[in-house]
Order: C-alpha cells, then sequence, then structure tokens
C-alpha cells in the first residue's frame, strides 16, 4: 500500500507579514495512521525539501500526541526535509494521495497544475483523494472527465467560514473553503467549529478541520480496504 502525502510550499500569510505553511497535526496524525496500517508513505511538494510549518501549529497548545511523536522522531524528520518535487509525481505508482491542510494550500497547491494533473489522474484510475481543513481548496480547479468541477454533486467538507472568521483571517485568505466548495456544486456540510467531521463521497474524503485529520486518515484507509 504506497500512499502520497502532498504538502504546501507557501510560507507567507498574505500580506499580513506573518508566517504560513502546513499545519503540523494535520501532517503528523494521518502520517502515523498510514505507517501503522503498513503503508510506505511518500511525501511531496511543490518546491520539493523541507515545507515550511505554520509556527502556530507548533505551539505548546496545539500539540497532539501524533505531533509529539514526530518531534522524538528523527526518520520522519528526515523525510519532511526531503519532499520530492511534486512535478515528478506521477499517480501510477500510488494507491492514495492525502493533502494535510494549513492555510499554505490556499496559495500554491490550490491553482498547482502539477497538484491538479495528479488528482485528476488518481480520480480517473479509480484511487481515492483525501485532504482536510483548507486542503480541499486544493479541489476547486480539478474536473472530472465531463469537464464539471469534481466536487459537483458531491458530499464535501472542509474549514468552515465561521472556523476562518474565529482565527480571525476572513479578509486575508485568497478564498474561503466552504465558498468555494459550494460555488463548485458541492453539497457541503460541516459540524460544530472545531469538531471532527468527515465525508467520504465516492474517492472523496475530505475533513473539516484539524481534529478531523485522524478520522480523515481512518476513512480513506477504509476505501482501499474496500478496494483491495
Amino acid at each position: 500500500m504506497n500512499i502520497l502525502m502532498v504538502l504546501t510550499s507557501h510560507d507567507r500569510l498574505g500580506d499580513t507579514g506573518k508566517k504560513t505553511g502546513f499545519w503540523l497535526e494535520e501532517f503528523a496524525a494521518p502520517y502515523y495512521v498510514f505507517l501503522d496500517a503498513g503503508a510506505t508513505v511518500t511525501l511531496a511538494s511543490p518546491q520539493g525539501g523541507q515545507p515550511p510549518l505554520d509556527p502556530k501549529s507548533d505551539e505548546p497548545d496545539a500539540q497532539t500526541e501524533a505531533t509529539r511523536r514526530f518531534r522524538a522522531d528523527p526518520r520522519a524528520q528526515q523525510a519532511l526535509a526531503n519532499t520530492v518535487r511534486l512535478a515528478g509525481v506521477s499517480a501510477d505508482g500510488f494507491d492514495a494521495v492525502f493533502y494535510p491542510g494549513g492555510h499554505g494550500p490556499l496559495w500554491d497547491l490550490a491553482g498547482d497544475a502539477d497538484s491538479i494533473r495528479l488528482i485528476e489522474s488518481m480520480l480517473a484510475a479509480g484511487k481515492p483523494v483525501a485532504a482536510v481543513c483548507h486542503a480541499p481548496g486544493v479541489l476547486g480547479r480539478v474536473k472530472g472527465p465531463d469537464g464539471a468541477p469534481v466536487v459537483k454533486g458531491k458530499r464535501v467538507t472542509g474549514f468552515a467560514n465561521s472556523e476562518e472568521a474565529a482565527v480571525g483571517l476572513t479578509e486575508v485568505v485568497p478564498f474561503l473553503v466552504e465558498d468555494m466548495l459550494v460555488q463548485n456544486g458541492g453539497q457541503y456540510s460541516k459540524a460544530g467549529d472545531w469538531e471532527p467531521y468527515v465525508l467520504t463521497d465516492g474517492l472523496l474524503v475530505t475533513g473539516q478541520n484539524p481534529a478531523s485529520s485522524e478520522p480523515g486518515a481512518h476513512a480513506l484507509l477504509a476505501l482501499l480496504k474496500g478496494r483491495g
């Protein structure tokens, strides 16, 4: 079982002068779910190398069992520091792909041609695609074989407008994940702010927020087992 995880390479939080990137827990929790299930995990990003970490996700109040495990795991840290360039990745070598969130993907992966190509290729090959929190934003420009948005008519979720408002970034982000999914015809729904919420519809798995990253990884594994 080969699973690809795609992380952002973007580190600037709009014009705020602050840093962003990927959210540590949204990477670490799924990473260990996959490893513990016996999967081989490959990490990729648009620029390759070390993806930027959102500093807020490294603060004490954001730590979880998975992030602490990562901090004590030199092999995982080495893997993260050496992500492969997304342009060189083919869907052929993987059974599934998982996109962790953080605000970074809204700026780079959402419009990245290699990411769009990868997702379209995975889905066309009957392979599942998962994205949590802000990462469902990467689906906005992905089309199905009929040319329609891939989320059209699908039950999907992602970082809620109310959650973006709660962190004070509604006017900073290039687009709101909830609005984008609705505008592309997705059947958006959500749980309460910060509560775990994951939807699976066909080959798409989407999670609402950081609390949804681990259950999102389990949902992806369930899809893979169902196909096996």
